[in-house]
């Protein structure tokens, strides 16, 4: 099984919150752990802003960036090219997702696809959760 996760999820690994240890759990039994390319902006964005916000944070933070930047090579990586941007278009449509959301379902999807593997979709957005189900995707 591969787990896919998505920003929310990916930050978990990362960051001590709500929902950290079933994320942490399964990421340490499967095959392999995916993202798409842009949760490495996504994440530094929502760290960033934490740091900002919660300044006595901030060497936690930078903490979890390193460790993120040195976990990043072992990720399967999925690429945004323009079949997977059509692909998340006709998500967005269909399943009423924001644009970003609708290309972390796009990847996982052809992550799916790609390694005839099962996915496992880890997001904490229970409208993405519901889309990845219709797809046949399990969720965390």
């Amino acid at each position: 099984m591969i787990l896919f996760c998505d920003t929310s999820a990916l930050l978990k690994l990362y960051i001590v919150e709500a929902g950290s240890e079933p994320v942490k759990a399964r990421a340490n039994e499967v095959e392999a752990v995916a993202v798409c390319r842009i949760a490495w902006a996504e994440a530094h964005a929502a760290l960033s802003r934490r740091a900002r916000e919660v300044p006595e944070d901030r060497e936690a933070i930078e903490q979890a960036k390193a460790a993120l930047a040195s976990d990043w090579p072992h990720y399967l990586i999925l690429e945004i090219d323009q079949s997977l941007v059509e692909r998340a278009g006709e998500y967005a449509d269909t399943f009423a997702l924001r644009g970003y959301d609708s290309i972390q379902l796009a990847a996982a999807f052809e992550a799916g696809r790609i390694s005839q593997i099962p996915i496992l979709f880890a997001c904490f957005d229970s409208r993405l959760n519901k889309a990845a189900k219709v797809l046949g995707m399990s969720c965390l």
